[in-house]
């Protein structure tokens, strides 16, 4: 191999053993001292570990630089090979086999009938079930005590819609899955109300079956879908721990979310049970306006009206009405409201409410007058065959709207 002198000094210094000559990429030194002769007088020992140091930095630079070159390779390699498909000439759905058979699929035309037989394939058939059943809860009491009265047969009961006698189709009185919403009064008159309507609500809770659902409408200045459809009433109870007594009151408009709620019920038995100490201030909608919509609903509607002794009630118009607004909701749909003066009857009274709910009757029956006209008919039922029993009170939803469609 060819060796290149270096140029005028550095050359001299080589040949003395003083600078290294480099041969392909390498440090080859001239001193042979180097190879265990000992160091020349002229070069120092510091020298030399400038010399050793040099020869170890150009190995590892090539070393590195050996290694940045492979990576650069391979990153264009497995680039290439990624980019591949998007640089093909021809997409992948040209590339199926082209002399692959195509199929065509055309629908069959059915001949016309005319001039022919009628076939089975030609008729069209539409089974259409036009009926409807009305299912009346009535509830049975004893009329001196208000003790529920059960045990009652078919024929203890007798039917009419619009003064019309009806044939009573099914009867049953036994305790149905129910969907219930409580519509609870949190305005700033419930202060120290709030505990013991707490206690009513979980009272009413310990009667309910494991296939109920409930939900919770909070109301103040406004109402509030405080816990939507649930299957577990701990949720209800335990959100009620936390609810405080603030602003007016807006029973009308909680009523109201309750009954538009209700909509999203699973179960075919539906009431409401509402805990309130007064009438309403704060509502949106109108008094009528709701009667209506109660009165439209199958749903029953169940209150609990918290109101202070006769001598100190009604410091204003709308609190005088609380007692008569809620009979009247409740009564509308064959419910019962219930006063409360002591507070201390609020979870008895509640735990009676869940006990009518379970123990009442539904009457079944298919109207004689069928015509879907959307008009209001009138329910009435009576007691018959009771002579040894003491007086009775049936309470039951007093009409219903027929189906307009």
């Amino acid at each position: 191999m060819e060796m290149r002198a270096l140029p005028g000094k550095r050359e001299e210094e080589y040949r003395a053993g003083i600078t290294p000559r480099i041969r392909c990429g390498t440090l080859e030194y001239s001193i042979k001292e180097l190879a265990g002769e000992g160091f020349p007088k002229v070069i120092s020992k510091s020298r030399f570990w400038n010399f050793v140091c040099i020869e170890n930095a150009m190995s590892c630079y090539n070393r590195l630089r050996l290694r940045a070159i492979m990576r650069s390779v391979w990153t264009i390699t497995l680039l290439g090979i990624a980019l591949l498909p998007l640089t093909a000439d021809d997409p992948v759905e040209k590339r199926a086999d082209p002399k692959a058979p195509t199929v065509s699929i055309q629908p069959r035309i059915r001949p016309s009938s005319s001039g022919t037989a009628e076939t089975i394939l030609d008729r069209r058939a539409d089974l259409r079930i036009d009926t409807t059943l009305v299912l009346v809860p009535v509830g049975v009491t004893i009329a001196a005590t208000g003790k529920l009265l059960t045990g009652l047969e078919k024929d203890n009961f007798e039917l009419t819609e619009d003064k019309v006698s009806q044939e009573i189709a099914s009867f049953g009185s036994e305790d149905v899955p129910l969907s219930v919403g409580v519509v609870f009064d949190c305005s700033g008159s419930m202060g120290n109300k709030l505990e013991r309507s707490r206690q009513a609500v979980a009272q009413f809770m310990r009667t309910a079956n494991p296939e109920d659902e409930f939900f919770l409408v909070q109301f103040n200045d406004r109402p509030e879908l405080s816990v939507p459809f649930t299957s577990q009433p701990e949720e209800v109870q335990s959100h009620l721990t936390w609810v405080q007594s603030k602003g007016r009151t807006a029973l009308l408009d909680g009523v109201a979310m309750a009954m538009n709620e209700m909509k999203k019920a699973h179960n075919g038995r539906k009431a409401i049970l509402i805990i309130s100490d007064g009438g309403d201030n704060s509502s949106r909608f109108t008094e009528s306006e709701v009667r209506n919509w109660v009165r439209e609903a199958d749903v029953q509607i169940y209150s609990i009206g918290i109101f202070e002794p006769i001598g100190s009630r009604g410091r204003t118009p709308e609190e005088m009405s609380g007692p008569g607004l809620l009979s009247d909701l409740a009564e509308q749909t064959g419910g019962r409201n219930f006063s409360v003066e002591n507070l201390a009857d609020l979870p008895d009274v509640a735990a009676k409410i869940g006990l009518e709910l379970r123990n009442q009757y539904v009457l079944g029956y298919s109207p004689k007058n069928a015509a879907h006209d959307g008009k209001y008919r009138k329910v009435e039922v009576k007691l018959v065959k009771v002579k040894d029993l003491p007086p009775l009170r049936a309470r039951y939803r007093p009409g219903y709207v027929a189906p307009s469609q």
